[in-house]
């Protein structure tokens, strides 16, 4: 259907005006065709087209090394990383697991323990992403006590406060009433066996299979998380202090006999001997449906509290000391993302049985972290009819967006709302692979023009707009040598484009797909709901 638009055409001329310094100073009026300008003679008119999109079948496997988990790098070039662990079911996808696989190294590399060490106790600390409101920072009373700091019994107060983990990071049931009581994750920590070797392409995969060894201890993440800080009575000066964060005490048996008795000996000696012989650890959740918890592992380490002999002018004693393990990434850590699925009964087991590449799928459905991923083309008769218009109807395109709506009944018992967290890359043949793979951006994302935006997200159902006007163009529109480009198909995906210094996009190849939790099903190519079905919207203008 076609409407005019005449009241609004002078906007769309400085729309046009406007996209001109943004798509590079091209000479776009020339493109346009003058005669829209003279005397102020011109009409706009807008149209939908249809558009064919299917789903695409990742396998359940996605890339997810520690080169994918990376979040955000700044100007300066450090980066930081998301991880992401828990587990969530429901109808749409079915139930989908997260654990995290790391190297761990030692905070100083053969590193002398001293005489006769031994374990006190082991932590693992985690520090999940709080909430720093202060209406919703819990402040215990004092505790007043006395404990052994060295050999001395001291007097010391102990202030404890309570964090809420931040909902910003967590997707599923993560409070009471929503579809169950799955407020906790049951986290355990394991010895890998297996050599997390960072340069074999089986290492690179969620689907990675990997042996476990001892448990090395379980804890429960709340809904909230404990800083602590003690301070000495007599001069207030601070004992101990820690981050808000989850302490799971590890066997301190294991420790021993895994670094303690090793003193001085080959495996600590350096990092390449250490990640072979203490190959790293798994973090997993005993549970099948709750939430996905979004981290970061560079704040996770394992801390080690011992004991070692100290003859001081022929007085033994035995002074408590502490030793960090580093599960950073800036140091080497391999680390991978390992994702698990159980598709079974769910909408999307019967979807990605029936796609249909030739004139599209009737729902599409996009979910990060190896989920699956849709495929957008636009007909060869609707760029034969934009040329046609071109050409013979001196018609020029103003504004060329993809417009997918959600689906009303599966977005209704959505558990979160996504808030343009997608990627749509062109994709080319590869010569060697003879596969259509992601080369670069689009070019409407490359010069910068706001190509997403979300409209109702508070509404149901809601939509999303892509900018493809460039795009179009180049294909509709002949060059100064006479030529056109490729019309290629689309590859839209969940999970944003990764920053450089919060402004810049990091490349094509980097996105947040790998840790992605998000997940929502469309509207697609379907002929009963014209409405809504996914299309393409074009503005153009022609001479009156």
């Amino acid at each position: 259907m076609i409407h005019t638009v005449k009241r609004t055409f002078a906007i769309l001329f400085m729309a046009v005006f406007g996209s001109a310094l943004l798509y590079n100073c091209e000479p776009e009026a020339d493109s346009l065709g003058e005669q829209l300008f003279i005397d102020g003679a011109a009409e706009g008119n807008e149209t939908s087209y249809p558009l064919i999109a299917y789903n695409v079948n990742n396998n359940d496997s996605i890339r997810s090394e520690a080169s994918r988990l990376i979040s955000q790098v700044t100007g300066t070039g450090s980066s930081s990383s998301l991880a992401v662990l828990g587990a969530f079911s429901e109808v749409q996808f079915g139930m989908q697991k997260a654990s995290f696989l790391t190297q761990l190294r030692m905070s100083t590399d053969n590193f002398d323990f001293g005489k006769t060490p031994k374990v006190d106790s082991v932590v693992f600390v985690m520090k999940p992403f709080v909430s720093s409101a202060t209406d919703s920072i819990v402040t215990r009373p004092l505790k007043e006590e006395n404990i052994l700091i060295g050999t001395e019994n001291v007097a010391v107060s102990t202030e404890i406060k309570t964090y809420p983990t931040d909902f910003a990071f967590k997707y599923g049931k993560t409070k009471l009433g929503t579809g169950g009581s799955h407020t906790l994750l049951h986290i355990n920590v394991d010895e890998i066996t297996t050599f997390l070797d960072g340069n074999t392409e089986g290492f690179k995969y969620s689907n990675v299979a990997v042996s476990t060894g001892e448990s090395l201890g379980s804890g429960i993440l709340e809904g909230r998380v404990s800083a602590k800080t003690i301070t000495k009575k007599s001069d207030n000066s601070t004992v101990f202090t820690s981050d808000p964060g989850l302490r799971i005490r590890l066997n301190k048996d294991f420790f021993q006999t895994k670094i303690l008795d090793k003193n001085g000996k080959p495996e600590l000696m350096d990092a390449a001997n250490f990640t072979r012989y203490f190959k790293g650890i798994r973090l997993s959740v005993t549970d099948t449906d709750g939430y996905l918890l979004q981290m970061s592992p560079d704040n996770m380490e394992i801390i080690m509290y011992y004991t070692n002999e100290k003859n001081d002018n022929g007085t033994i004693t035995r002074p408590q000391s502490t030793f960090k393990f580093s599960l950073a990434g800036n140091v080497g850590n391999a680390r991978i993302g390992q994702y698990e699925y159980d598709r079974t009964g769910s909408a999307w087991e019967n979807a990605r049985n029936s796609i249909n590449p030739t004139t599209g799928d009737k729902k599409l459905y996009l979910q990060g972290m190896g989920g699956p991923s849709v495929r957008v083309k636009i007909p060869e008769k609707t760029i034969e009819d934009l040329k046609t218009l071109y050409e013979k109807n001196k018609a020029a395109i103003v504004s060329a967006k993809i417009r997918i709506y959600t689906d009303e009944v599966a977005w209704k018992n959505s558990y979160k709302r996504i808030d343009n967290n997608f990627t749509l890359l062109p994709l080319t043949k590869d010569e060697k692979t003879n596969l259509e793979v992601p080369k670069d951006f689009l070019t409407d994302t490359s010069v910068g023009f706001n190509w997403i935006r979300s409209y109702d997200l508070d509404k149901n159902p809601s939509y999303y707009e892509f900018t493809v006007t460039k795009t179009v163009k180049d294909i509709v529109e002949k060059a100064a040598d006479g030529t056109t480009k490729e019309n290629k198909p689309l590859l839209l995906n969940m999970g944003s484009f990764i920053l450089s210094g919060g402004t810049t996009r990091l490349g094509y190849r980097f996105t947040e797909r790998a840790f992605a939790t998000e997940r929502g099903v469309f509207v697609g190519s379907d002929e009963n709901d014209l409405k809504r079905r996914i299309q393409l919207k074009i503005t153009y203008g022609t001479k009156k």
